[in-house]
């Protein structure tokens, strides 16, 4: 159970780190693709600044050893990111295989990523009421 845990984890952290580095660089060089795929959202060029910076930081955040913390940031902010791609692609009428797959199988393995990661990339809950000795 635990081999195949790990298993998960690291395809899962793969993939999802392989697809936010690459899209993150792409936002930032402002490549065709990702300008032709925020355009139609009514997003400001500048964003894709922003949001490949973040993506390229979080990546580095959730490979890199303990700051617990900032994974668990970086986590929640992929989640927000890929799903409100998601959601905006859909509000605007944009359905297509293109512009769905990407945020779909990105917020996949973000929460498969998070789910299976191992116990030391995890925060150790506080129980109130508890004295540490």
């Amino acid at each position: 159970m635990e081999k195949r845990n790990k298993i998960i984890y690291w395809v899962a952290t793969a993939l999802l780190s392989f697809g936010m580095l690459g899209s993150g660089l792409a936002q930032i060089f402002h490549a065709k693709a990702m300008v032709d795929l925020i355009t139609p959202l009514g997003y400001p060029l500048y964003f894709l600044y922003i949001i490949g910076t973040w993506k390229i930081l979080g990546v580095i955040a959730i490979l890199i050893p303990r700051f617990k913390l900032v994974k668990e940031w970086a986590y929640a902010g992929f989640f927000f990111v890929m799903t409100g791609a998601l959601i905006s692609h859909l509000a605007s009428g944009n359905y297509g295989i293109k512009e769905i797959i990407g945020p779909f199988m990105q917020t996949i393995f973000i929460i498969l990523s998070w789910y299976f990661r191992p116990a030391d990339r995890k925060i150790t809950p506080i129980v109130i009421g508890t004295v540490n000795q």
